[in-house]
């Protein structure tokens, strides 16, 4: 890959490699995030997906390679410049991470107290705009555990994007949701795209999610330990030429007889 990172391009991947100590999870996996897009991150269990994300979000330091974020590597830049480049993340992860204790507003409000000099009406305000931007509005006062699933996980999204993010990261987004909640949440994400031109970068193996909200996707092979395939999921499905990533992309699909 150039060093130079295309207009369009807001997150580059180059030649990364992943362990825990000495086990090796990922090698040398290269790809692009194109601003305004969805990424999917996709693959069977254990083929290194949340792990890429952890390294991505500056959770888990790679043995070599780069994470580049608008030119600047994230695991190569002094503190100050690791923390602006964070500040333009916002991260949902699988159980959504809600505090029991706080309200919605107070949950969504927690970023914009700690990283913001904004007053209380102002952040009060702007966490209301949240909750309604993920079809929320007036269940600011109720709690967590008055929520259902699919609630829970659009009130976790609403606080990822209460700094105003550039890349939205969102671990198994879908996961322990019926299928309505998880195409309400699949609409959404694809309506934050057109609407707020953010980047997502999605964990999933939801083949209908992967499908709905994927502008390009990279399959991770558990066995190779490498980035197999790449590319638009319904042509990866019917062109890639690895079988596993072809039946990966079918599975369910019905097998007709003659």
């Amino acid at each position: 890959m150039n060093n130079s990172i295309e207009e369009n391009v807001i997150l580059e991947v180059e030649n990364l490699n992943l362990a825990y100590d000495d086990y090796q999870v990922l090698e040398n996996v290269s790809f692009t995030a194109k601003r305004g897009n969805c990424t999917v991150l996709m693959g069977g269990s254990g083929c290194g997906k949340s792990t890429l994300l952890k390294s991505m979000v500056g959770l888990l330091s790679p043995v070599s390679g780069k994470i580049l974020v608008d030119t600047l590597d994230l695991w190569a830049v002094d503190q100050d410049q690791k923390t602006s480049i964070l500040k333009k993340y916002g991260v949902l992860f699988q159980g959504g991470a809600l505090w029991g204790s706080m309200n919605l507003i107070e949950n969504v409000s927690l970023p914009l107290e700690t990283y913001t000099e904004l007053g209380e009406s102002e952040i009060n305000d702007l966490a209301r705009y949240k909750l309604n931007l993920v079809g929320l509005s007036g269940y600011g006062d109720f709690y967590p555990a008055q929520l259902s699933g699919g609630m829970r996980k659009r009130a976790g999204l609403a606080r990822a994007m209460a700094l105003d993010p550039d890349i939205l990261f969102l671990d198994e987004p879908s996961a322990g949701l019926d299928p309505i909640n998880s195409n309400r949440l699949d609409n959404l994400i694809n309506e934050l795209k057109v609407s707020l031109g953010i980047t997502f970068i999605v964990v999933t193996h939801e083949l209908p999610s992967i499908f709905d909200i994927a502008d390009d996707s990279i399959f991770l092979d558990g066995q190779t330990k490498t980035l197999l395939d790449h590319g638009l999921p319904s042509h990866l499905k019917e062109n890639s030429e690895h079988e596993r990533v072809r039946s990966f992309l079918r599975r369910g699909t019905p097998i007709i007889k003659n």
